[in-house]
């Protein structure tokens, strides 16, 4: 069974997919980008015991878009998570995060150590970083990007089928995969579909965080952290992210099958390495495990 949840914050008005009873373990899950909260659909119902809402940012799935004019920063997206899991009316909880969303909830823990119990990520530590002598470019192309939106057309797709068809292409996603996110992502337009997601989220960053500013970030990570990387994803890739995982204090890396969707193509193999992480949590018998998976 899962419930849908209109969070009132501050800010923007935000959507949330909610799975487990209501006295479960509070864990806030944020999805990646351009992606919704459907992102945990297959996973949630594998993780017993929690009281797992998955909220759509801003801009994604059901939540409003940012004002005309305003972009879409990653360190603007924080203070938005936090907002939701007040309106949850939670003071402590867990966060679970996928790429985007994983950068997002390793910040949170790292500056608000007091609130968040355990930190669990999916292909994603941090956010994305660029080389100083980018800046430039970037801030220009986000400049332009941003004048130019106002004379573009959106995208319209004749049938559901083809905006999954769409995605697969994008993104590689199975249609499966791709099917529950679209579905969540989509809105009717008279005999047609466009997307719900706001095309100001495709902007290139007008100004990226240093690679020494985001070390500064894992080092105050308190909370045991669990990342699990596709073992044909994005981060196996890249090799400053040792860096990253070198400063966080209780951090585990666990190598799962498939790609930047795991826990959406195969939601078991991650549901394996969550349970027992989560566990610890409850006081059950699973809390003497070593985290190994079953």
């Amino acid at each position: 069974m899962t419930e849908e949840l209109d969070l009132q914050t501050p800010w923007p008005r935000l959507t949330a997919r909610v799975w487990g009873p209501p006295d479960g373990i509070p864990v806030l899950a944020v999805h990646g980008w351009l992606d919704n909260a459907a992102s945990f659909d297959t996973l949630a119902p594998l993780l017993p015991g929690l009281r797992l809402a998955a909220v759509d940012l801003p801009g994604h799935g059901r939540s409003s878009h940012r004002p005309p004019g305003v972009p879409y920063h990653f360190v603007d997206f924080i203070p938005d998570v936090v907002a939701a899991a007040d309106a949850l009316g939670w003071e402590r909880f867990a966060l679970l995060g996928h790429s985007l969303g994983g950068g997002i909830a390793s910040f949170i823990a790292a500056i608000l150590p007091e609130r968040v119990i355990k930190l669990a990520m999916i292909e994603g530590l941090g956010p994305p970083t660029s080389q100083p002598a980018d800046g430039p470019a970037n801030l220009r192309k986000s400049m332009e990007q941003m004048d130019a939106l106002r004379r573009k057309s959106t995208p319209v797709y004749p049938s559901v089928e083809a905006a999954i068809q769409a995605r697969c292409e994008g993104s590689g996603l199975s249609w499966s995969a791709a099917t529950r996110l679209v579905e969540r992502g989509l809105q009717p337009v008279g005999q047609a579909f466009v997307w719900r997601t706001d095309p100001r989220l495709r902007f290139v960053s007008p100004l990226y965080l240093s690679e020494p500013q985001i070390l500064a970030y894992m080092e105050r990570i308190q909370a045991p952290a669990l990342l699990l990387c596709g073992e044909a994803g994005y981060l196996v890739k890249r090799a400053y992210m040792q860096d990253r995982y070198a400063c966080i204090a209780d951090l585990s890396v666990k190598i799962v099958p498939g790609g930047h969707h795991p826990h959406l193509e195969d939601p078991e193999s991650c549901a394996r390495w969550l349970r027992p992480f989560f566990a610890s949590l409850t006081g059950s018998p699973e809390d003497k495990t070593d985290n190994s998976p079953n």
